[in-house]
């Protein structure tokens, strides 16, 4: 059986990932690719379905585990009767070609037995391998994928597992090496594992120590960059929004979606993260594959992409995979991408102004895809849409996705207004442009306000409400000290706080169609931290801070959402988005004078109409 989600370790080499369980199981490896099929799937099922464990023979008393510093590489240690081992795990930097996992055993006290169970099941559990012995090695193979495993332990294996037991005394350390490669071609050459492991050390450290973050949460903004940075594929630049597939939203329900894609709603907390860092070449490489993303067409952009700007991310359900502690059904792939969300548009061209404004020169012909979306928004703003959470229920008039074409016509506007020449032909276009954005925030305060309770709704004429509301003051649509501001941040609070964290949307009212529930989004939770700092709330900032930093593992990671009544991490793990929402809350709370992202940023906000607009 699968271990709990935040039982989870990530390793991973820029390419393809792997998690590691506290009980030394590596449950789930995709590579070449982090979309690739698994090759171990019993995250999402049972051991049949693949899995690699070396863990002791003799009784446990006590598991630690850490990353090293400023790496992602996992050290387990086991206190044992007998003595003690450790367990250092991790995926040396790929060249594009050469795909590994690295396990190197080590013996820290005393005698314990160890023993190594591997069953590597490819397409996601579903194929046994053909097993052999080459020269010493043991071959797995099922076309078109093969794996490799040295080691200098005797192991032993039949026509479906590898396994042994082997015993490690203090000094001892035995390493595993397992290597993946095309079937129809030959293994790579062996290496040294030892050199492999410092070079890999060095290359994480030299990249985490580049850092300019230096706020009061050094520890967890640094490490979701050290998360965020293992999500990059690397010869793209795409950020994955989560390496997993299919992790329950509810323990047992349906809502299991696959997140190995890049997501545009991502665009500009990827670019602020990066740039809060200091790392301008990540933030480089992601606008690239941003811009190569939109390419053609822009107005006809997805929600999100494949790793490598893929377009068709064909959804299919794993009938003969039970799923994570049997939530069913295990969906692969991701319909989603062919919602329309009208909220993307305004994400590529806050993007797009949010790079040059913190510096980044502008992408060559960027102009041209920016205009294009600008001349989009003007004819399409008004139709309805399948919102940022991506509901199966049908379209509607969303308020985030009709706040965000006003941020798309506002961020186009700030283009052409910051970084043309004041002689520049396209600089006409800002009466209109302006114009368009101003009738646009009437139509959400007429439409999109509800007078008698005195909130956002999340969709026009409706009385649901929406955790995507809290943007509204971080985006600039209206400042944080607006009464209906101020209302919607309380009817939020009311109805839509679980144990204190918040939830997306509510589900009864939603229509999202899907049964059940879900739990706390951790995102959203971010964003009220963020809606009290900006409301001058600091104290109940501070503390909601403090509580989402208790809810990572003891590897500082997060998961997409939150159970509060179990209190266990569920979604896909460990989430970008998450990680990313630390990030700029860390950031937010940095700040000396807590106003709108727009107004810290030298830009006036919106102004305030009154109340009864």
């Amino acid at each position: 059986m699968p271990s709990l989600i935040e039982n989870y370790g990530l390793i991973g080499d820029l390419h393809g990932s792997a998690l590691v369980s506290r009980e030394g199981s590596i449950d789930w490896l995709c590579v070449p690719r982090f979309d690739s099929e698994a090759c171990m799937a019993a995250l999402l099922g049972r051991d049949e379905h693949g899995h690699w464990t070396l863990y002791p023979g003799a009784h446990v008393r006590r598991t630690s585990r850490r990353y090293r510093p400023g790496t992602l590489i996992l050290e387990t240690d086991h206190e044992c009767d007998g003595g003690a081992v450790r367990v250092v795990d991790f995926m040396p930097f790929g060249d594009g070609k050469l795909h590994t996992v690295i396990r190197v055993v080590e013996g820290l006290d005393g005698s314990v037995p160890v023993t190594a169970t591997l069953r590597a099941r490819f397409g996601y559990g579903q194929y046994q391998p053909w097993i052999a012995a080459l020269n010493g090695d043991v071959m797995l193979t099922t076309a078109p994928d093969a794996v490799v495993l040295r080691t200098p332990a005797h192991l032993r294996f039949d026509d479906k597992d590898v396994w042994g037991e082997f015993t490690v005394k203090k000094g001892d350390r035995i390493p595993f090496v397992l290597t993946w490669h095309p079937a129809d071609e030959r293994p790579p050459p062996p290496f040294d594992p030892e050199e492999a492991l410092a070079e890999t050390e060095w290359r994480w450290k030299e990249w985490s120590g580049r850092s300019r973050y230096r706020g009061d949460h050094e520890d967890a903004v640094n490490r979701s960059l050290i998360a965020l940075k293992a999500m990059v594929y690397a010869p793209s630049g795409g950020i994955v929004a989560a390496p997993t597939a299919a992790l329950p939203e509810a323990i047992g329900g349906v809502r299991n979606w696959d997140y190995r894609y890049c997501w545009l709603r991502d665009a500009t907390l990827t670019l602020d993260a990066m740039m809060l860092g200091g790392y301008v070449e990540e933030a480089q490489a992601w606008r690239g594959w941003l811009m190569r993303a939109i390419a053609g067409a822009p107005e006809e952009a997805q929600i999100m992409y494949g790793i490598r700007g893929e377009r068709r991310l064909t959804e299919f359900e794993i009938p003969d995979l039970p799923g994570y502690e049997e939530s069913r059904p295990v969906r692969i792939g991701n319909a989603a991408s062919d919602q329309f969300q009208l909220d993307v548009y305004g994400e590529v061209l806050q993007a797009l102004y949010e790079a040059r404004r913190l510096g980044l020169p502008e992408e060559a012909g960027a102009r041209v895809p920016a205009r294009r979306l600008a001349r989009f928004i003007e004819s399409a703003w008004q139709l309805p849409d399948d919102g940022i959470w991506e509901v199966r229920g049908g379209r509607r008039h969303f308020v985030h996705s009709k706040m965000m074409a006003w941020v798309a016509m506002d961020r186009f506007a700030r283009i052409l207004e910051e970084f043309t020449a004041p002689d520049d032909p396209g600089r006409q276009a800002l009466p209109r442009l302006r114009a368009l954005a101003e009738r646009i925030r009437r139509d959400v305060l007429e439409h999109g306000y509800d007078r008698q309770r005195n909130t956002f709704t999340q969709a026009y004429n409706t009385h649901a409400l929406d955790a995507s509301l809290l943007l509204m003051p971080a985006l600039g649509f209206l400042p944080a000290d607006d009464p209906r501001v101020k209302g919607t941040i309380e009817a939020i609070e009311r109805d839509l706080l679980r144990e204190g964290f918040v939830l997306r949307y509510q589900t009864e009212h939603t229509g999202d169609g899907l049964p059940g529930d879900e739990g706390a989004f951790l995102a959203c939770s971010f964003w009220l931290v963020d809606a009290y700092a900006y409301s001058g709330r600091r104290h109940e900032a501070e503390e909601l801070f403090e509580r989402l930093l208790s809810l990572r593992n003891d590897l500082g990671l997060l998961a997409e959402e939150y159970e509060p009544r179990s209190g266990r991490l569920i979604g896909n793990f460990p989430q970008a988005f998450s990680h990313l929402a630390l990030i700029h809350s860390a950031s937010v709370l940095d700040q000396e004078e807590l106003t709108p992202r727009a107004r810290a940023n030298g830009h006036a906000a919106p102004p305030s109409p009154q109340p009864s607009a």
